[in-house]
C-alpha cells in the first residue's frame, strides 16, 4: 500500500477520535500499525485503545513493544492504562525510579543528580515529565502515601506551571499550608506571557491574608488580563470568568460574608449550573444562612446528575444537618467519604454531626482522620481543640488551638478560641490579647457574627477590673446586635461593680426583657435595687 493511502487512513483514525468513534478508530489504527510497524502508528493505536477504554489491551500493546523502555510517551501512556486499572504499584514501576525532596526537586535514583526539566518546544505543550510527576503523585495518593503524593505534585507543577491539575490536587486535598502554597507559587518559573496565569493561581490558593492583600491579588489579575488580551469584550469575559468569580465567592465565605457569597454563587450557578467548585461554595453559604430549601433543591439535583460523586451525597448530608437531623446527616457524610476519601468537607461534616449531639469520641475520631489526611487544613485541629474545651480539658485544647494557629496563622476563629480557653483558665490578660488579635485579623468590617468575640473581650476586661474598657466593648457589641442577653447582663454587672446602680438597674431590666426567667439577672437586679436604696440612705444620713 502506498504511503499516500496509509496517510489517508491515519487521517481517518484522527477524525474518528475527534468524533468519539473509538471502535472505528481502533479498527483503522490497528490496520495502519500492522502495515507500517512504525512506533508512531503503534502509539496511535494504543491511544485509540485507551480512549475506547480498552486499557488492558492498550497496556499489552505498549508493553510488548520494546519502545516503552526508551520513549517517555509510551511509558506514560502505559502507566495511564495501569492507573485506569487501579494497579498502582505496577504504575509506579512503569514510570521508573526517581527521587523527590520536600521542595519538589527530582533526582536520578541511580546517580543522585538533580534532573532539570525543559519545555517541550514552542507550541505550549505541557512537559511530559511534569505529567509523569503528577501521575506518580496520584499513584502515591491512592496508596495512602500522602507525603510522597505531596512532593510529586509539587514536582509536577514546578516542572511545568501549565500543569494546573497538579496545583488543583495540592489545593483541593489541603496538602500544603497557606504559607507553603505561597512559597510554592513564588518558586514557579512562568514565561513572560503567562503573567496572568501567575496572578490567577494566586487567587486560587488559600485566602487568609488581610483583606487588602487578597483584594490586591484580584485587582492584579484583572490588570494582567487587561494587559494580555486585546478587545474590551474579551477582557470583560475573562474578568467575569466563572472560575475567578468562584474564587471571590470562596473569599467572601472565609470572610463570613455569607449573604454576599450566596448571592454571587446563585448568579454564577444560573449561568453555569454544573460548576462543581462553585456548587460547593454555594452549599457552604446556604448552610451558614440556614437555607434548608436551597440545600434540598441542590441535593436533589446533584444526586440526579452526579450519583457517583461525593459532592452529591455531601449536599444531602448538609440538608439533614441544617434541619438538625444529625443521624441522617452523618449517614450521608459517611457515604461521601466512602466514595472519595480525599473529600475534606465530608470528613469535617461527619465529625460535626457527632459533635452536634455531644458524641465526643466519634467526633474526635473523624477530626483526627481529617487532620491526618489533610495536613494543610487547620479546621480538623481546631475542632479537636473545641471538643477538648467542651470537656473542660483546657490545656489540651490550648495545644490543639496553637497547632491550628501554626497551620493557619491568620484565621480569626483560631484566635477567638485561644481567647476563650485562656478566659476559662483564668488567664484574663492573655485572653484580652487573643481577643484583640481576633478583631485585628477579621478581613472585613465587623458583623453580627463577631459580636460574641467583642462581648468576650469586654468580659475579660471586666475580670481585670478595667471597667471603662469593658463598658466600651459592651457598647460596641450592642451596635452589632441588640438581642444578646450576655451583653446586657455583662454591661449591667460592670456598671454595678463601678457603683453606678441606676445604669446597672436599667440594663438588668433590658436583659430580663430578653429572658424574664434569667436567674443571674433577677438576683443581681434585687441586689442592685437594695444597693441603690442603701446608697440613698447613706446620702441622707450624711446630709443630716
Amino acid at each position: 500500500m502506498r504511503e499516500e493511502e496509509i496517510e489517508k487512513i491515519r487521517g481517518v483514525v484522527r477524525d474518528c477520535v475527534s468524533k468519539h468513534l473509538y471502535s472505528s478508530a481502533i479498527f483503522f489504527a490497528d490496520k495502519v500499525a500492522a502495515l507500517t510497524n512504525d512506533p508512531a502508528d503503534i502509539y496511535m493505536q494504543a491511544q485509540a485503545l485507551f480512549l475506547g477504554r480498552n486499557h488492558r489491551r492498550a497496556f499489552h500493546l505498549l508493553n510488548a513493544s520494546k519502545i516503552v523502555l526508551r520513549d517517555l510517551r509510551f511509558r506514560y501512556l502505559a502507566a495511564k492504562c495501569l492507573e485506569e486499572l487501579k494497579e498502582w504499584d505496577q504504575c509506579l514501576l512503569m514510570l521508573g525510579d526517581a527521587k523527590v525532596d520536600e521542595d519538589g526537586n527530582v533526582y536520578d535514583a541511580k546517580d543522585g543528580n538533580l534532573i532539570y526539566f525543559d519545555k517541550d518546544g514552542e507550541d505550549r505543550e505541557i512537559n511530559i515529565s511534569s505529567a509523569i510527576c503528577f501521575l506518580r503523585g496520584k499513584a502515591y495518593g491512592a496508596l495512602q502515601n500522602r507525603s510522597q503524593a505531596r512532593q510529586w505534585c509539587k514536582a509536577a507543577i514546578k516542572a511545568d506551571p501549565l500543569c494546573y491539575e497538579a496545583l488543583e490536587c495540592l489545593i483541593e486535598s489541603h496538602m500544603l499550608t497557606s504559607e507553603e502554597e505561597s512559597n510554592l507559587l513564588s518558586s514557579l518559573q512562568f514565561s513572560p506571557e503567562d503573567g496572568w496565569l501567575s496572578s490567577f493561581y494566586s487567587c486560587l490558593i488559600k485566602k487568609y491574608d488581610k483583606e487588602s492583600t487578597v483584594e490586591a491579588r484580584f485587582k492584579k489579575l484583572e490588570n494582567e488580563i487587561s494587559g494580555s488580551v486585546s478587545g474590551s469584550s474579551m477582557i470583560s469575559t475573562l474578568v467575569n470568568n466563572t472560575d475567578l468569580l468562584a474564587c471571590k465567592a470562596e473569599y467572601y465565605h472565609q470572610c463570613c460574608q455569607y449573604q454576599k457569597c450566596f448571592e454571587l454563587t446563585s448568579g454564577l450557578l444560573e449561568k453555569d449550573p454544573f460548576h462543581l467548585k462553585c456548587t460547593l461554595v454555594h452549599l457552604a453559604a446556604a448552610m451558614e444562612l440556614g437555607n434548608s430549601n436551597e440545600l434540598y433543591l441542590m441535593a436533589c439535583n446533584l444526586v440526579k446528575d452526579y450519583p457517583s460523586k461525593a459532592l452529591s451525597w455531601f449536599a444531602v448530608g448538609c440538608y439533614y444537618y441544617c434541619i438538625k437531623k444529625y443521624a441522617e446527616a452523618r449517614r450521608y457524610f459517611s457515604k461521601a467519604t466512602n466514595i472519595d476519601g480525599s473529600f475534606s468537607p465530608a470528613w469535617i461534616g461527619f465529625g460535626n454531626s457527632f459533635a452536634a449531639q455531644e458524641e465526643g469520641d466519634q467526633a474526635m475520631s473523624a477530626y483526627r482522620t481529617a487532620a491526618r489526611l489533610f495536613p494543610g487544613c487547620h479546621l480538623p485541629t481546631l475542632y479537636i481543640g473545641m471538643e477538648y474545651m467542651r470537656t473542660h480539658s483546657y490545656k489540651l485544647a490550648d495545644q490543639f488551638f496553637m497547632q491550628a494557629k501554626a497551620i493557619c496563622p491568620s484565621d480569626p476563629l483560631v484566635y477567638n478560641e485561644l481567647g476563650v480557653v485562656s478566659y476559662h483558665m483564668k488567664e484574663y490578660g492573655k485572653a484580652v490579647r487573643w481577643f484583640e488579635k481576633t478583631l485585628a485579623h477579621i478581613p472585613s468590617v465587623l458583623t453580627e457574627i463577631w459580636e460574641p468575640t467583642v462581648v468576650n473581650l469586654a468580659h475579660a476586661f471586666r475580670k481585670l477590673r478595667k471597667y471603662r474598657e469593658a463598658i466600651s466593648y459592651y457598647e460596641r457589641a450592642l451596635t452589632l446586635s441588640t438581642k444578646s442577653l450576655s451583653t446586657y447582663s455583662g454591661l449591667a454587672y460592670t456598671y454595678h461593680l463601678q457603683g453606678n446602680f441606676s445604669a446597672a438597674i436599667s440594663h438588668y431590666h433590658k436583659a430580663l426583657w430578653l429572658k424574664p426567667d434569667d436567674q443571674f439577672c433577677t438576683e443581681m437586679l434585687n441586689v442592685a435595687l437594695m444597693d441603690e436604696c442603701q446608697n440613698g440612705l447613706d446620702s441622707t444620713v450624711e446630709l443630716c
